[in-house]
């Protein structure tokens, strides 16, 4: 997938603001971060009311993993509108895309098309799915993931298999996107120099071993070491990867959790 190199459309642009990794009193809440190079929201139609478009050019989003592509959409009022939506693998410039909301039999689907889980077939890969009908994306949004159509529990609930490996129960009238999400080899690149991370508004990162007690429950000792003692961030709170979910919550959607492999 080749980005383009005109501009973004600047209406869909909206002004970041920087924190730092501070509250609304000032104090720094998320560590390591700051400064950064300036960047701009790209506004995505996650809902895809329009109900069809052309692919114009593909850009790069500075706040998302994924390639998104610009759509031009020929309103009935014979207006026009541009739209961004993350960009599926295999798409191509002047391609069509299309949103279908009633449930059909006997439709063909192609790579950027939205419809209802109803409307996949089993086996099918989509992305940007929603948890509730008409409700927020939160599945399936970052670079080269995907979730799985497993089949059809019910009239009412189909199985989806998440990047995470969980199984679930979604409503059939949930809305997602066929396809897999670009640019998958993102997790693959070489930051390659400090100066980069600082761009990416990552500060840097001192080891706990290498304070003080007074700074680090890992902090001093006779050379290097944790005095005897399990892994635990600066607040005395365990690290390493112990799961820190309640287990008495139960999720009856949730049919089959992820394995946490140690």
């Amino acid at each position: 997938m080749k980005i383009s190199r005109f501009y973004g459309h600047k209406v869909l642009f909206k002004h970041k603001v920087k924190k730092g990794g501070r509250n609304n009193l000032g104090r720094i809440t998320v560590r390591h971060q700051g400064g950064g190079h300036k960047q701009s929201f790209r506004t995505i139609n996650w809902s895809r009311k329009e109900i069809d478009g052309i692919i114009t050019n593909f850009e790069y989003d500075p706040n998302r993993t994924a390639y998104i592509a610009k759509i031009f959409h020929n309103l009935e009022n014979n207006s026009s509108k541009f739209s961004y939506i993350l960009a599926p693998q295999g798409v191509k410039i002047f391609d069509k895309i299309k949103t279908v909301i009633k449930q059909s039999k006997n439709i063909y689907l192609a790579p950027g098309d939205n419809t209802i889980l109803a409307n996949f077939e089993f086996g099918d890969l989509i992305h940007s799915l929603e948890n509730v009908p008409n409700n927020k994306i939160i599945y399936a949004r970052a670079a080269g993931t995907f979730c799985q159509m497993l089949q059809h529990s019910s009239l009412k609930y189909a199985k989806i298999r998440l990047p995470s490996g969980t199984q679930r129960l979604i409503s059939l009238q949930s809305k997602a996107t066929l396809g897999i999400v670009s640019n998958e080899k993102h997790n693959q690149r070489i930051i390659g120099k400090a100066g980069r991370s600082r761009w990416m508004n990552i500060r840097p990162t001192v080891r706990g071993v290498a304070m003080n007690p007074v700074d680090h429950p890992h902090g001093g000792g006779q050379g290097k070491t944790k005095g005897g003692r399990p892994s635990v961030t600066p607040y005395s709170w365990p690290t390493k990867g112990q799961p820190t979910r309640n287990k008495r919550k139960k999720n009856n959607f949730i049919i089959k959790q992820k394995i946490n492999k140690k």
